[in-house]
């Protein structure tokens, strides 16, 4: 498989894709803005390389292991081999980021996650399934929590809880990015919804709830929104830990994903169906939440 062109895919800076991660917005500060878009590239193009549609899955794991050895080379400052030198763009500035001090465990875990990603469609109709919700809340552990923990890093800001309530806020992220994106993610053969929670409805372990009565697909969109919230809650608090405009920053993400599950409810809990976005009205109503969050407190929301 060519690889040549997927670097070149990464998303633009700005506040952008990879899982409502802001990258090297105008909150962020500038001495740090190289490093977060350091991360983004490596994030993002390794969920590129494991959504590669029409491509096996094979070559989709071969070129994630050619990631992994490409920063590992860089890191160890070794020459990268002729399958990981196309990567070098991505790796050389992650490999000055690690000799300056920053743990690589997250971004090796990171595609561990990617790796599951391309596991969890090569099994048609609809996937592998998750049996469980500790099943997961274990990927979203590799998927998501490890770009809080490289954020917080590069803050300076290591104390256990921050970090605990850094992974609930990354952890509720990518489940409300889940149950916001349904109806595409079922569409590509990835399914997220827990087998044990379809059960609890009285669903088989393969419902595709695209397929099944409003009512029934309200009620298990339902639960997972009362549970993404209810995961978000759990670390709200850190936008009053992390100083200085990365808190504010955090209040505007943290926000932003609260009105998403906020339109997901409001559309009665039809995102199966229907996509749900943040249009420019939602966008002033983030900004005025987030304000509130960080002058008012958790009451407010």
């Amino acid at each position: 498989m060519s690889t040549s062109h997927l670097p070149n895919r990464v998303a633009s800076t700005g506040v952008n894709h990879y899982e409502n991660f802001p990258v090297a917005s105008f909150l962020c500060p500038k001495a740090i803005r190289p490093a977060v878009q350091a991360i983004y590239y490596w994030a993002r193009t390794g969920d590129d390389l494991a959504d590669e549609g029409d491509v096996a899955s094979g070559d989709r794991l071969a070129a994630l292991s050619s990631m992994r050895l490409a920063l590992q080379r860089a890191i160890d400052q070794q020459p990268l081999t002729a399958d990981a030198a196309i990567y070098r763009p991505l790796v050389m500035p992650l490999a000055q980021l690690v000799a300056a001090g920053l743990s690589p465990k997250p971004l090796f875990d990171l595609l561990l996650a990617f790796e599951a990603d391309v596991h969890h469609t090569v099994q048609a109709p609809l996937g592998e399934r998750f049996k469980d919700l500790p099943a997961l809340l274990s990927y979203c552990a590799q998927s998501a929590n490890p770009i809080g923990r490289l954020m917080l890093q590069l803050y300076k800001v290591n104390d256990a809880d921050t970090v605990a309530q850094s992974d609930a806020v990354c952890t509720a992220l990518q489940l409300i990015n889940f149950w916001q994106d349904l109806t595409q993610d079922l569409s590509r053969g990835r399914f997220y919804i827990p087998a044990s929670l379809l059960a609890q409805h009285q669903l088989p372990p393969l419902t595709d709830v695209r397929h099944i009565s409003p009512d029934q697909a309200a009620a298990v969109v339902g639960a997972l929104v009362a549970h993404a919230r209810g995961v978000m809650k759990q670390g709200i608090g850190i936008v009053h830990r992390v100083p200085g405009r990365a808190g504010w920053e955090l209040a505007v993400v943290v926000t932003g994903g609260l009105r998403l599950l906020q339109l997901i409810e409001n559309s009665g809990f039809q995102s199966a169906r229907v996509r749900i976005k943040l249009n420019k009205w939602d966008a002033l109503v983030v900004a005025y939440q987030a304000v509130r969050l960080k002058l008012l407190g958790e009451r407010t929301l």
